[in-house]
């Protein structure tokens, strides 16, 4: 075969054909929503059994020149694992996967809400400016597409999208059920906690409900808590993690810390630091964020590390962090050291100690 440019011709398809995937990649999130839009996640699950082809199509009703697209989709979805395709009484038949069962309505670790966040057509389209945000002085992507504020303006300024952020979050939260097993001794011997824009507070039920003598603050602005109803061991304080945080025994920082540079992290830590100090027994800070590990994660769990710190870069001039990046930030705050236990997946659980 010959070459080009030193490449072999085999080597250039191959590198084709690697392209190709890639910059067709975004069927993969928009054949997600498609599947969740029909229901087809809730169909098979409620079904009790892998489901054919043909029993799918029957459930969906759909015009039967669009039969061959459904086909289409499990096939594509099916390949990349979020389906398995079963044998049943002759006939190949679906199953849900692990990541389908994601999608299921009703279940306690549904993300389907997260699904509609993301693949919203307002925040994909501004993806399409990468290339003039990095080139322009706007610290975000909302700044070069719209030439005002960022995403905290856009969700804050209409409701819908405020709406489908806090189902989102709320979704996200669940994975704490999965996790607290794997953490008691974090939160075991606390009396108080703060969850630092812990929104409708679900992460902070979910820890009243296991830790029933563990009382919970959730501190988040106050048109995100306003009307909010707590009870004797979960209550809710409109305010400004910049200004002031409630004293507590620990702080909980879930999924917060990605989204700011590095002075404001300084910042929101020395707040955390002052509210336990204040308590007068040391305390401790609770990070549950990602932690970058190229050299021990495999492929797929360092992508979406990498995915995500793309996102936090464009759309909140924040970032994700290795543990080299973390330690600089949680020495400039004034922490002496920590702990990370790599037990939320493609995120981490992180003691800080001051």
């Amino acid at each position: 075969m010959g070459s080009e440019n030193g490449c072999k011709a085999s080597e250039l398809f191959q590198a084709q054909a690697h392209l190709y995937n890639h910059i067709l990649s975004f069927l993969k999130p928009m054949s997600i929503k498609w599947v969740v839009e029909l229901g087809i996640p809730d169909i098979i699950h409620n079904h009790g059994q892998p489901i054919t082809l043909s029993q799918l199509l029957s459930a969906l009703r759909i015009p039967e020149a669009k039969a061959s697209c459904v086909q289409s989709l499990m096939r594509l979805l099916a390949h990349n694992n979020f389906f398995t395709v079963v044998e049943m009484e002759g006939k190949e038949a679906y199953a849900l996967a692990p990541p389908s069962e994601l999608l299921v309505k009703g279940t306690d670790h549904c993300l389907s809400s997260m699904v509609q966040l993301i693949t919203n057509p307002n925040l994909v389209d501004l993806y399409n400016h990468l290339g003039k945000w990095t080139s322009g002085d706007e610290l975000t992507i909302f700044q070069t597409a719209s030439g005002k504020g960022d995403y905290w303006d856009f969700i804050h300024q209409n409701p819908t999208h405020l709406k489908s952020f806090n189902e989102a979050m709320e979704s996200d939260s669940h994975v704490m059920r999965l996790a607290l097993s794997d953490c008691k001794s974090v939160f075991e011997g606390l009396g108080s906690l703060v969850d630092v824009g812990g929104g409708t507070g679900n992460t902070a039920k979910i820890i009243c409900e296991t830790f029933p003598l563990l009382k919970c603050t959730v501190l988040d602005l106050p048109q995100v808590v306003a009307g909010l109803p707590g009870n004797e061991i979960l209550s809710f304080v409109g305010g400004n993690m910049f200004k002031s945080i409630p004293q507590a025994d620990a702080i909980l920082l879930k999924w917060i810390l990605h989204d700011w540079n590095d002075d404001d992290c300084v910042k929101i830590l020395k707040n955390c630091k002052e509210a336990v100090l204040r308590k007068g027994k040391g305390g401790k800070v609770i990070i549950i964020d990602i932690v970058i590990n190229e050299k021990q994660d495999k492929h797929e769990m360092t992508e979406v590390k990498l995915f995500f710190n793309i996102v936090m870069m464009a759309s909140f001039n924040g970032r994700e962090r290795d543990e080299k990046n973390w330690k600089q930030i949680f020495t400039k705050a004034g922490f002496t050291h920590y702990k990370i236990f790599p037990i939320f997946g493609f995120r981490s659980l992180i003691e800080l100690y001051v």
